[in-house]
């Protein structure tokens, strides 16, 4: 499984996260990006090692023990002058410092439990928007009937990774789902950070990468994003085209929990829109049994 983890970045015993990342950001930088003329036909993609290794000021030797994994340690100095020729923005610059920071190794821990604080649980629960508490692992840990009302994955007991790239339904729910996929797995990245022995996180990404082609795709990249709030359009089955705003709240004594909150602008058809389908979850459901004017009164009450 640890090969399938370190899906490409190579398949090692040992894991070499430094230098899969160096590797994968490396190929992605093109010479016209830094200023290098072309001649004739490149035979790999992106940079190539000894021009990365000029462009931040260290030997094409000592570079090329940093992908390998034979150097481990190298001084901010050195991770920062590459940060700087890779292009990387200051959340990807973190991680990148983060794989090089020196860490003894860890034996592997079982997984640990996430637990939602009874205070911010309660607070999910009356809140008269659609709101959930994301874990670590994009886990779905509370959730209130807003949000299921929004979308039925999510609930408790899903995860966010496994259905937005799995489940059809919830493909369908993002008109830009390749967009969608490319900002939650660098936010992934990120929440989980250094700490890749956890067999969740084992689990969780060989499930992914064996099943999902697109996860495999953006998981090699190395993508680094923080989790935070951005502008969402999704297309439900009801009430069609809905513009939301997505916070993301860090959840102080929670390490790596969020609260998730969708919010419409004021006074807009997706305000409409939204208070439309809280209505509709409101609505009681008619007796069985009941003829058709029977259940016109009771939805009127």
């Amino acid at each position: 499984m640890r090969a399938v983890a370190d899906y490409g970045g190579g398949m090692t015993d040992e894991p070499n996260p430094l230098g899969d990342y160096l590797r994968a950001r490396r190929e992605l930088v093109t010479p016209e990006q830094v200023g290098i003329p072309v001649l004739g036909v490149r035979r790999v993609p992106g940079l190539r090692r000894e021009e990365l290794a000029m462009l931040a000021g260290i030997s094409a030797d000592y570079y090329l023990r940093l992908e390998q994994g034979r150097d481990r340690n190298p001084s901010v100095q050195v991770l920062e002058s590459l940060a700087r020729v890779l292009q990387l923005d200051d959340d990807a610059t973190v991680y990148l410092l983060g794989l090089g920071a020196d860490k003894p190794r860890r034996p592997r821990r079982r997984p640990r439990k996430e637990t939602v604080p009874p205070g911010i649980a309660k607070l999910v629960a009356t809140l008269p928007l659609p709101a959930f508490v994301e874990g670590r692992y994009f886990d779905i840990l509370a959730a209130n009937a807003l949000a299921t009302a929004l979308s039925p994955r999510l609930a408790a007991g899903a995860n966010r990774l496994r259905d937005v790239f799995l489940d059809p339904a919830e493909r369908a729910f993002y008109p830009d789902w390749d967009g969608a996929t490319e900002l939650l797995v660098a936010g992934f990245r990120e929440s989980v950070g250094t700490d890749t022995d956890d067999p969740r996180f084992i689990e969780l990404v060989g499930e992914l990468s064996l099943a999902s082609p697109r996860f495999r795709q953006l998981w090699a990249r190395h993508d680094v994003r923080a989790r935070e709030g951005a502008p969402m359009r999704i297309d439900h089955p009801q009430v069609g085209e809905l513009r939301l705003n997505r916070e993301k709240l860090g959840i102080s004594g929670a390490a790596g929990q969020m609260l998730v909150i969708y919010h419409p602008d004021p006074g807009t058809d997706n305000a409409d829109k939204l208070a439309l389908l809280a209505s509709a979850m409101l609505t009681p459901a008619a007796p069985q049994g009941t003829t058709a004017n029977e259940q016109a009164r009771h939805a009127e009450w």
